[in-house]
Order: C-alpha cells, then sequence, then structure tokens
C-alpha cells in the first residue's frame, strides 16, 4: 500500500451534474472535453479528469450550465459546490512549495522551574521561490484548500526530524495534524525510518498533536497515538484549555506532556479567571500522570505564578523566541 496523498501527485477532480437543465447539457460537455483531447471518464452524471479538463470544464460551463447544481471533489473528498473549484486552482503554488520542500524549521526552547533548556518545540518556516517568507495561516489553508494537508504535515514532520538530529540530547516537540494521517502504520513510517537513519532516540522525540480541542474522532486520534508509543516515541496533547474536560477521555490517551493554551497563560498571576483554569489544569494533568506545561508566557509575574502552583516546563517569548539555530543560554535581560 502505498501513502499516495502524502505525495503531490496529480490531483484527480470528480464533477456531479444534477438538475434537468445540467443533465440535458451533459452530452454536450463530453464532446466538448473529448475534442479539447481532455481524457474524461463518465459514470452516469459523474465526470472524472484531471486539472487541466477541471480547468476547461468550469471556462466552457459557466454560462452553459445551472452551476447551482453543480458539486465537485477532489482526491475522493467531500462534495463542495463548484464556486469552490477556482479557489483550488489558485492554491496550485503550494504544490512546489511541498515539492521542493522550501521550509526550514526554527526552535523554541522549552525550559524547566530552573529555566534551564529541556526541549525545543520544532517550528516550521515556509518560504516562496524568492525566499520570502510564507506564513502559517497562509500555508496551512491553502494545503487544505488543494488537498494537500497529508503532503504537506508530512513534509514538515520530516524536516522537523532533520532538525531535531543536532540537539545536544534535548527533546524536540514536533506538531503533527491527526486529521492528516489516515493510517498511522503507514503514513507514519517514513518519518520512523528517518529517525532511525539518522540516529536519533526515540524517547527524545515527543510528537504535539496540534489542535487538541478540534479533534472529533478520538479514536483515530488514540491508533496513531498508540503506534508512536509502539515505536518509543512520547506525545503531548497541544492548546489544552477549558474544553477536553474528562479526566476519563485524558487518561485513555495518557499524553506524557499536557500544554495550556496560552490564551489561559498570558496575565494569569492577575487575571482569576484564568486562574482558575489554570489551577484545574494542572489537577488533571497531575491525576493522569502528564507533565503540565504552560505555553505562551511573556512575562515574569506569569512564570513565577505558574511555577509556583507546581508547573513543571514553561514556553514564550519571555524564555526566547524561534530562532534559526538551537539558543542555549537565555539572554539576560537589563
Amino acid at each position: 500500500m502505498e501513502c499516495n496523498s502524502c505525495t503531490v501527485a496529480a490531483i484527480k477532480f470528480e464533477i456531479k451534474l444534477e438538475g434537468e437543465t445540467n443533465l440535458s447539457a451533459l452530452q454536450i460537455v463530453i464532446d466538448h472535453l473529448e475534442r479539447r483531447e481532455i481524457e474524461v471518464s463518465v459514470k452516469g452524471n459523474k465526470l472524472q479528469m484531471d486539472e487541466k479538463g477541471a480547468r476547461e470544464f468550469l471556462d466552457f460551463c459557466r454560462d452553459l450550465l445551472d452551476m447551482d447544481q453543480v458539486t465537485f471533489r477532489i482526491n475522493q473528498e467531500s462534495w463542495q459546490p463548484l464556486e469552490g473549484m477556482s479557489r483550488v486552482f489558485a492554491t496550485e503554488w503550494i504544490d512546489e512549495v511541498i515539492k521542493n520542500e522550501r521550509l526550514t524549521c526554527h526552535y523554541q526552547p522549552i525550559v524547566d522551574a530552573d529555566e534551564k533548556i529541556f526541549a525545543y518545540e520544532m517550528l516550521a518556516r515556509f518560504q516562496n521561490e524568492d525566499g520570502s517568507m510564507i506564513y502559517p495561516n497562509e500555508i496551512f489553508p491553502a494545503a487544505k484548500t488543494r488537498g494537500r494537508l497529508y503532503a504537506l504535515d508530512r513534509v514538515c514532520r520530516m524536516t522537523a526530524v532533520r532538525y531535531a538530529a543536532v540537539l545536544k540530547g534535548e527533546n524536540a516537540f514536533i506538531n503533527f495534524i491527526p486529521t492528516s494521517i489516515y493510517s498511522p502504520e503507514f503514513c507514519l513510517r517514513s518519518t520512523i525510518a528517518l529517525s532511525e537513519q539518522l540516529g536519533v532516540n526515540p524517547k527524545s522525540l515527543v510528537f504535539e498533536v496540534v489542535e487538541t480541542e478540534k479533534v472529533d474522532d478520538l479514536d483515530h486520534l488514540k491508533r496513531i497515538l498508540a503506534y508512536y508509543k509502539e515505536k518509543g516515541f512520547d506525545y503531548a496533547l497541544d492548546d489544552v484549555g477549558e474544553g477536553y474536560s474528562t479526566i476519563e477521555m485524558l487518561a485513555d490517551l495518557k499524553p506524557q506532556y499536557m500544554k495550556l493554551d496560552m490564551q489561559f497563560v498570558q496575565d494569569v498571576a492577575t487575571d482569576t479567571a484564568k486562574q482558575k483554569i489554570a489551577e484545574n489544569f494542572l489537577k488533571k494533568a497531575l491525576e493522569v500522570g502528564s507533565v503540565p506545561l504552560a505555553e505562551g508566557i511573556e512575562t515574569r509575574q506569569d512564570f513565577d505564578w505558574l511555577k509556583q502552583r507546581g508547573y513543571q516546563l514553561f514556553q514564550g517569548y519571555y524564555f526566547g523566541k524561534p530562532a534559526a539555530s538551537p539558543v542555549y543560554e537565555k539572554k539576560i535581560e537589563a
């Protein structure tokens, strides 16, 4: 079995025509595409073609069909209105970013209660062909629109493992998107193989679930985490806050680390509502045997408050911003 979604293969468009107007024009559409030497597969009221064909279809059919009764999908994903097809075309640039691996990793320190480096979170940084930065809020929505989340998540994980190999024994936290992994045995094997090839100790890699609160399929997430555990890796739940509230659920996942969402960390020293959430989170983490980690710390005041309550690990601009190389000492503030 090949993990085709983890590569930047040609997109297959499936287009579904409904309604009397559209069905009566179906043969006209097919004839036009064939005259343009576009290979099209026809199954009832559905057409399947490559991206070149989809562009031609959209251009030819704007005035011919009732566009409100035409839907499409790519790579067997969910059906969506035809108006979304233009957005898929417009995000073609992401294919080159992924194929040419135009990304690096920056290191953001995670420290213990004595402010000594415990680990680094590996944060992907993407570039256009001219070297200018592509921001995460651009690249991940584009990947989702174009059906490239699998491929993007894979190249991010592989790059992070390469960058983790240069660390001096510190742990590396590596993000992954659970919905981008449909089968851990196949989607993650290249990541596992690379870590073995580079001689990276599995216990030094912590795979971090991105947007834990938005995970819908808990059983799927458990299968992924079980696979990581089987291979000797640790894992963390990111962005945990007021949701994800049942101890039973957290105990079932058995995360080695739980990260308190930064929205409950910043100003926690003076905000009583955030203090209550931070204290409840700490209690949960300790009950399920997880290491509590507070992220997004920007002031000494917040750090001291969390440290005094019993938090064990800390991350944020106060200790260091993401940098192109590991920084082993916190800058002394004047």
